[in-house]
């Protein structure tokens, strides 16, 4: 039922937003060089690589490390990267990404493939069986601010009490938590 709901929704939003995703792709291109879609490195199900799309953010030049790690990450933003990842317009693509089944709606956050702390501690709780989501519990519980051993734990509150109504519910909080621009660092 998971995965019926994620390709309707990814559907159905792609049908919704087809023309802001254009418009971003667009101001992407025309405010930097490169391509208007950056494709990370991701920690999947069961801890393998997959290619997750975003729009870029960030000048080609920028080390692949997470953004809390680097000591000046404003140096290596577009000039409407800000924006992007304050309204969460970055992560429009992946939408295909869950219609391919890399992910799903709901469910931990991919790692970046050189997190090695969050994979090994979430392998360790069984996370790593899990499809990663555009969004989670510890999203809606803290973002970009979490300490890894935090975010752990609320991963793994998810793995163990996952289901059709705690997703609708992470959902709704995700919705909420964005337009109030709430738990965004950078």
């Amino acid at each position: 039922m998971k995965r019926l709901f994620d390709i309707f929704l990814s559907c159905l939003l792609l049908l919704f937003f087809n023309i802001p995703i254009l418009l971003v792709a667009l101001m992407v291109k025309i405010t930097s060089a490169g391509p208007a879609l950056y494709k990370s490195d991701r920690v999947g199900v069961n801890n393998l690589i997959f290619k997750m799309y975003k729009f870029r953010t960030m000048k080609r030049d920028t080390p692949p490390v997470a953004t809390h790690l680097m000591k000046n990450p404003e140096q290596y933003l577009t000039p409407i990267g800000q924006f992007l990842r304050k309204s969460s317009l970055d992560e429009l693509p992946q939408l295909f990404n869950i219609l391919k089944g890399d992910m799903s709606f709901v469910g931990p956050r991919p790692a970046l493939f050189n997190q090695h702390n969050l994979i090994e501690l979430r392998t360790k709780k069984g996370i790593h069986s899990l499809l990663p989501g555009l969004t989670g519990w510890a999203q809606i519980n803290g973002r970009d601010e979490l300490p890894i051993p935090v975010k752990v734990s609320f991963d793994e509150y998810y793995y163990r009490n996952k289901s059709f109504f705690l997703d609708l519910k992470i959902l709704f909080l995700t919705f909420v938590k964005v337009i109030g621009r709430e738990g965004i660092d950078h």
